[in-house]
């Protein structure tokens, strides 16, 4: 069976790049990707090689084109930033795979990577130490009343949530609206980490609250995480406690 690997290149920094990736991408004589993701490659990883690049809106297609190569015997990867299987393109590959009638000569395999979701907490601290919830705000794929029944959901049930896709050209209001959505549940004191292009150049960090954070100054590369009742800002970072302090009696914020 010939390989397809289905690559997470992580957030964009080359030193992000698993070596399991890296090995995959060596190994392949077709890469196929997203414009931004494959130029955030090493060049040299992509020396040699046959490029199937689309856009935006491409997955599909380039999805297919990858497929069509490793079943015609010619080792292939498929490019996905971040973690491929979170939001990414892994999912896509194993459906047409099986839908095509391609499984049967292609063996796929799913390199992992760092997250979109991984990479904001380590730049925040560490806001994802108990249960947290993930929602993507783009409704090009998913009905906008499933989206805010999700949010719902996540608030009531207090967990840190972390939002992708928050708002593009496209998408103007869907932010705001979830914002008024978890004001309902969530004080307006509730930190908010906002984190755009993460390990990338012009890296932005900040510490917000859900009263104070404004929708206009967020887009399509920043990751939201908002805090539960326990998150905590200690200095310039978030923290949500996995409650370790206070199972040892360690904790002098604990309520006497």
């Amino acid at each position: 069976m010939t390989p397809l690997w289905v690559v997470s290149t992580g957030p964009g920094d080359p030193c992000l790049l698993p070596p399991m990736a890296v090995d995959a991408l060596e190994r392949s004589e077709v890469i196929a990707g997203y414009g931004r993701y494959l130029d955030l490659l090493p060049a040299g990883l992509l020396e040699g090689k046959d490029i199937l690049q689309t856009g935006m809106t491409g997955e599909v297609a380039r999805c297919s084109a990858a497929l069509e190569t490793a079943y015609a015997g010619r080792p292939t990867a498929v490019v996905s930033g971040g973690d491929a299987g979170i939001y990414g393109m892994a999912g896509l590959v194993y459906e047409l795979a099986y839908d095509k009638g391609y499984a049967d000569r292609v063996e796929i395999t799913v390199v992992p990577g760092v997250s979109a979701l991984s990479a904001a907490a380590a730049l925040l601290g560490a806001p994802l130490m108990h249960d947290f919830a993930a929602v993507s705000l783009s409704d090009r794929l998913t009905p906008w009343e499933v989206i805010e029944r999700r949010v719902g959901h996540a608030a009531q049930g207090d967990f840190v949530l972390v939002l992708y896709n928050p708002r593009s050209k496209g998408r103007q209001w869907q932010l705001g609206r979830v914002l008024e959505l978890l004001r309902q549940w969530k004080p307006a004191e509730t930190p908010v980490g906002v984190v755009r292009q993460a390990y990338r150049a012009g890296q932005e960090v900040r510490v917000e609250t859900l009263g104070t954070l404004d929708p206009d100054m967020v887009d399509m590369l920043t990751v939201l995480v908002i805090g539960s009742e326990s998150t905590r800002v200690l200095g310039k970072h978030l923290v949500t406690p996995r409650g370790y302090m206070k199972k040892y009696g360690l904790d002098s914020q604990e309520d006497s």
